[in-house]
């Protein structure tokens, strides 16, 4: 278990100092989807995801890898979640110290600590999940992969970033030399 380091301060002033982590789940008519996604609260971008059939801790695992693949080093970032048992695992604690970054849990029965997130969740589940029934996982899939990375990164202004999209964001805030890496 993680100390509440955020305590629903979920600003940060540069990337990859504070990330958000967190589960929803949604039917298909060949039974449920869940993704497990990571927002950095800098840009408010999805650094990473992982989707699948099953909510074990190796969703919570292989997004996180996905978020450090993308993101580099990111020694020494805040990852917040909730209490899940996918975020106490042994699996995500040993990917936590291997990528150097620290830990933080909400408190228990406390929905409103990891707010941010479900904004998110919220906007995804208004824009996917409930536009249509979705008769395979790999249909789900693809509808929420392509909000992502098309719609909710490239097209979706966003009042906390001064009417940016998270792309456009971190292009004119991250320096030129580190765009370049």
């Amino acid at each position: 278990m993680h100390d509440d380091l955020v305590e629903r301060d979920v600003t940060a002033n540069g990337p990859n100092w504070l990330w958000l982590a967190d589960f929803t789940e949604h039917p298909t008519g060949e039974g449920k989807l869940y993704l497990c996604a990571i927002k950095d609260a800098w840009s408010n971008r999805i650094v990473g995801y992982s989707i699948a059939s099953r909510m074990k801790s190796r969703l919570a695992v292989n997004a996180l890898h996905n978020a450090r693949s993308r993101r580099g080093d990111v020694a020494g970032c805040v990852i917040h979640t909730d209490r899940g048992s996918q975020f106490r695992s042994r699996r995500f604690v040993r990917a936590l110290h291997q990528h150097h970054m620290i830990g933080s849990m909400g408190r228990v029965g406390a929905a409103g600590d990891n707010a941010a997130m479900e904004s998110f969740f919220g906007l995804l589940q208004n824009n996917v999940l409930d536009r249509q029934t979705w008769s395979t996982r790999q249909q789900l899939r693809t509808a929420i992969v392509t909000w992502i990375e098309r719609t909710y990164h490239r097209r979706r202004r966003q009042r906390s970033l001064s009417r940016l999209t998270p792309i456009e964001y971190e292009t004119i805030m991250t320096p030129l030399a580190s765009q370049a890496a």
